[in-house]
């Protein structure tokens, strides 16, 4: 199996006035190809710094973080952002919908900065609204949207440019609980038909009723590592 994500050694501090917080110590982890993964724990964990720094969207002090073999540490702003734009997609918790573009114009905006011609990049955004049934709400801007709506279009924006990763940080805390099914169903269908690798940041059981694989960081470490079809390595 070969692993799309390694982190060795990995450490995070960050300073608020005078006093230092070890937001990651010393963690190590792999990710297979194909995971269907959470990093779970209670506020302050770690979890999210975690997944923002196998991101790329912040930087550690000290440690490894290669994503599909590129050590992030070697590489330079611009080859960071071609990285995540053709490798890595995001789902965040505010959604981050641009409120001025409809639901398949926010879809096409990462193909725009892709290149992708208008009739492709129509047709790629059309599909995959309607895989993740929003296929009647195209031209409906956010407000016109529910949260669990407006974060489909998140789910589809993500998943428009094929990428290797999602990272998806706690997607469904502001959803109901019918919505969060129907959104983690979504998600799960994608891992399963396109391969897609999913990385959770999550405290809501619903998404470690999902996740194969429960990773439970406490105050910055790996406390525990659940692999539901086996032991994890």
């Amino acid at each position: 199996m070969t692993s799309i994500v390694k982190c060795r050694k990995l450490h995070k501090t960050y300073r608020q006035g005078t006093i230092e917080v070890h937001a990651i110590r010393g963690v190590d982890l792999d990710v297979v190809e194909g995971e269907f993964m959470a990093l779970a724990g209670p506020s302050g964990s770690g979890k999210t710094t975690l997944l923002n720094l196998i991101g790329g969207l912040d930087h550690f002090d000290s440690g490894k973080v290669h994503i599909k073999g590129a050590d992030l540490a070697r590489l330079n702003s611009r080859q960071a952002t071609e990285l995540r734009l053709h490798h890595v997609g995001f789902i965040f918790q505010a959604y981050n919908l641009l409120p001025v573009l409809s639901a398949i114009e926010n879809v096409e905006y990462i193909l725009l900065l892709r290149g992708v011609r208008d009739k492709e990049r129509r047709r790629r955004s059309r599909d995959i609204l309607e895989e993740v049934g929003l296929g009647d709400m195209l031209n409906r801007r956010p407000h016109e949207l529910s949260g669990g709506q407006q974060q489909r279009v998140a789910v589809a924006r993500a998943l428009v440019t094929e990428p290797d990763i999602i990272l998806a940080d706690e997607p469904t805390a502001n959803l109901d609980s019918e919505t969060a099914t129907g959104l983690l169903d979504i998600m799960r269908t994608m891992n399963q038909r396109h391969q897609v690798t999913f990385i959770f940041s999550t405290h809501d059981a619903r998404v470690m009723d999902y996740a194969r694989r429960i990773v439970r960081l406490r105050d910055g470490r790996i406390e525990k590592d659940e692999n539901k079809d086996g032991p994890a390595d």
